[in-house]
């Protein structure tokens, strides 16, 4: 591999100060993930040289676009960007689509590629099915598409709904009356939603009954019309269950049905999200986005996790095919 020289100007010291990090913390984990290649800084120029030079100056490119529009570049951003870089993707691109401003000012924009290509999807369909691991942001940006949805007068409210079922555990089994017992298995979409437009906000949907939290045993015999609906841990539907959540959209409504088919908790594993894509899949204003551990936006280890999990379903594959 032939070693590359460049050099690239940065126009202004606070996008140099952005670029760089505290005590240069971000140059230094960029440095890390490139031993082979030299980063020398003076004033306001980085100087490359080394075989991963033409890779070193589109990282700096794409964090210095990020910069320029405003966004902090944090130790996430950097690793990120590294991945998303060495992937031949624009982390600019995924990184400047703003989703929602939700409380306090806050930017809720896409991490991924995956994730980029699951909200451009809610926007463009009618139902869309996210599907993938924990901690790739599945139900958070669909919360944060509803939010915008209804914000923006496109829907007349919000339902939110999950099956009552997980971990083996039944409604019977909690205390209280019906709000009670469903609560836990709904309280992280509607965490999700006090996440965007705080306290006041949600207290304001509330009172006007603008968003519904509701068990999905509460669908049947309904057609929801000009809602925004959306179907949570939907690997724990049964099929016909499924199929009853599906035929409820009506007129004016979107909704987005997220799940992990590797956490499939319904007796016998007839899961109503497995094997739907080649059921569904050609309709047209229905698609089905995959995330994957490259999505995971969560603690480092997550992805961590989740890899060795893939890895681990990947070699019990292996063993069991028959040999030849």
């Amino acid at each position: 591999m032939t070693d590359t020289t460049t050099t690239i100007r940065i126009p202004g010291n606070h996008l140099m100060t952005a670029l760089l990090g505290e005590h240069d913390r971000s140059l230094r984990l960029i440095e890390q993930a490139f031993p082979d290649t030299s980063i020398t800084v003076r004033s306001n120029e980085v100087h490359i040289s080394g075989a991963d030079g033409d890779t070193v100056r589109t990282l700096f490119e794409e964090l210095l676009a990020v910069a320029e529009s405003g966004q902090t570049i944090d130790d996430s951003t950097i690793r990120r960007t590294i991945d998303m870089v060495g992937a031949d993707e624009q982390p600019s691109e995924v990184f400047a689509h703003e989703v929602l401003r939700a409380t306090g000012g806050r930017s809720i924009r896409p991490k991924s590629v995956g994730q980029k290509k699951y909200v451009d999807a809610i926007g463009s369909n009618v139902i869309t099915f996210g599907i993938g691991p924990a901690g790739t942001g599945k139900s958070w940006l669909a919360v944060a598409m509803a939010v915008r949805a209804l914000q923006a007068g496109e829907v007349e409210r919000i339902v939110l709904t999950r099956p009552a079922v997980e971990a083996g555990e039944r409604l019977g089994f909690l205390p209280g009356d019906l709000m009670a017992k469903v609560d836990p298995y709904l309280r992280p979409l509607y965490d999700a939603l006090h996440d965007m437009v705080g306290i006041e906000g949600l207290e304001r949907l509330d009172d006007r009954n603008l968003v519904e939290v509701a068990p999905l045993a509460f669908m049947r015999g309904r057609t929801l019309n000009a809602s925004f609906i959306i179907l949570d841990e939907a690997q724990n539907t049964t099929p016909e269950q499924m199929k009853m959540f599906l035929t409820r959209i009506g007129f004016g409504s979107k909704a987005v049905v997220t799940g992990d088919v590797t956490q499939v908790d319904v007796d016998n594993n007839r899961s109503g999200l497995s094997g739907l894509e080649p059921i569904l899949g050609s309709i047209d204003g229905i698609e089905f986005v995959r995330l994957s551990a490259r999505d995971v936006v969560r603690h480092r280890i997550v992805q961590d996790i989740v890899d060795a999990y893939e890895k681990a379903g990947d070699r019990s594959n292996g063993s069991s095919a028959p040999r030849k």
